[in-house]
């Protein structure tokens, strides 16, 4: 198999199957019906491995990253399925931090042209069972499974996990789970199961007594991680991080209850080797120290808030590079922006991708110091030619915006 071979198979699923990353509600599929076929046409792989279950609308990648970091320390072969990916594809689906082998990938999607006519899996479902067969065919020790969008109705909802945790509950993707933080947080709480232990780190009261009554209704122990207390720190760089440190560590503590071996050394070099153990960039990475640049894939209003808060207590002036996608509620993000700083709004290269022409009347209305761009690329290059040792770059709104710009800049930083 060559690369070319190997694109042209990935190019071709993204075709063949809808995704909602790209195609946006009409691609979203909810129900279990369809997995549950194609996880039967392919001998049920979910049924093979020990699965752990994150979910949540923010800090699923990071508490799920550092959680595969900390098992990898204790010496276990962890499987871990984040989504999107930034870059490449074979990021979905690591094992100890390995990207998903592309011979695998390519000769898996080949097998997508023997399903039956009445399976037509959408884009996330396809990936799901990608996940679970790669997963088993590595034996890994555990599987760490990323909720793709929402949970009762999402596919990886078909596992039946050692525990689950939900990260948090904020408004996102309302137009499909709900226009209220009360509906969203019941259908986030659709992944909890019949006597498997969930780990809740929302610290709203009115989400916490959803989780915690669905929780009661399954006889499932319901553990608050926002009552833990802990002085640990992470890489993973981020004041947010805090919360998802004690997500992490209320799932271990399950875990250890099933009697799987994590030390507190574990523990520490765990969290302190996430992008070292796993790969995982994105939240808060820092691109580079001269000029200091920081990408971060915060993009519905409560992730966007935690880092712009974050960036109003670096004191420089500041070069921000945003781009959204065309469900964004452009008028929330307006309200947030950092201060001390000088935009730089440009439209991803995704069919969903939004050009700051269709928003220019919000910019406006704003009164900040802005310009326009056709591409991620174009705003950067002219950021970075503005920016001086004393300033500082930021780059997000939108995992397209950083995986785009990575894609471009990785590589030549390196």
């Amino acid at each position: 198999m060559t690369n070319e071979q190997y694109q042209e198979a990935v190019d071709w699923l993204f075709v063949q199957a809808p995704n909602y990353q790209i195609d946006g509600q009409k691609a979203y599929k909810p129900g279990l019906d369809n997995i549950t076929r194609l996880c039967n046409f392919f001998g049920n792989p979910q049924n093979k491995i020990q699965c752990i279950h994150i979910g949540g609308t923010n800090g699923k990648g990071s508490s799920s990253n550092m959680l595969a970091s900390v098992l990898q320390e204790a010496g276990y072969k962890v499987g871990l399925y984040n989504s999107p990916h930034l870059i490449d594809f074979t990021e979905r689906i690591k094992v100890n931090g390995t990207n998903c082998d592309k011979v695998f990938v390519y000769e898996f999607i080949q097998k997508l042209k023997n399903l039956p006519e009445d399976i037509r899996p959408s884009f996330f479902e396809f990936t799901t069972i990608m996940a679970f067969e790669y997963f088993h065919q590595k034996q890994v020790d555990f599987a760490i499974i990323e909720v793709g969008l929402g949970g009762r109705l999402d596919s990886t909802n078909i596992i039946k996990p050692l525990v689950s945790a939900i990260t948090n509950v904020q408004l996102d993707h309302q137009d499909i789970l709900g226009d209220t933080v009360e509906k969203i947080a019941a259908e986030k709480a659709g992944i909890i199961k019949s006597g498997t232990p969930v780990v809740s780190g929302d610290e709203n009261e009115t989400v916490k007594s959803i989780i915690q009554n669905k929780a009661i209704e399954e006889k499932a122990p319901f553990i608050d991680a926002t009552a833990i207390q802990t002085s640990l720190r992470s890489d993973l760089q981020g004041s947010y991080q805090q919360k998802n440190i004690r997500v992490v560590l209320a799932l271990i503590s399950e875990l250890k209850k099933l009697n799987i071996s994590i030390s507190d050394e574990n523990i520490k070099l765990g969290l302190l080797n996430v992008h070292k153990n796993t790969g995982f960039i994105g939240r808060w990475y820092e691109f580079s120290k001269n000029p200091l640049t920081i990408c971060d894939t915060g993009h519905n209003q409560a992730g966007l808030e935690y880092v712009f808060s974050q960036l109003n207590t670096i004191d420089r002036h500041k070069h921000v590079i945003l781009g959204f996608v065309n469900d964004k509620k452009i008028d929330e993000v307006m309200a947030l922006l950092p201060e001390n700083s000088e935009f730089y709004f440009a439209k991803p290269s995704i069919n969903r991708g939004r050009h700051p022409l269709d928003y220019e009347n919000l910019l406006q209305e704003a009164k900040i110091f802005y310009k326009i761009f056709d591409s991620v690329q174009d705003a950067y290059l002219a950021a970075k030619e503005r920016c001086t040792e004393e300033e500082m770059i930021f780059i997000g709104g939108s995992n397209f915006v950083v995986g785009e710009f990575l894609e471009k800049n990785l590589q030549l930083s390196e």
